[in-house]
């Protein structure tokens, strides 16, 4: 399924465009991926995409965020 973020492979693909985005911006932006617990109402575990962005901008510190 193409259109779920929430899959490791969909998490991948949403990380990648995001990079890539701000890339062709010249802003350089820390994403990570991180595995989820088991979600029964999801009946998988889940995979969070977090980055540094403040309201969906880089921010200009790229220090590590976790």
């Amino acid at each position: 399924m193409t259109g779920d973020y929430c899959t490791r492979e969909g998490a991948e693909r949403i990380k990648k465009q995001i990079e890539d985005y701000w890339a062709d911006r010249g802003r350089p932006v820390s994403i990570n991926l991180v595995q989820g617990a088991f979600l029964a109402s999801m009946r998988s575990a889940r995979t969070d995409v977090r980055s540094n962005m403040v309201n969906g901008v880089p921010m200009t510190n790229t220090e590590n965020f976790a």
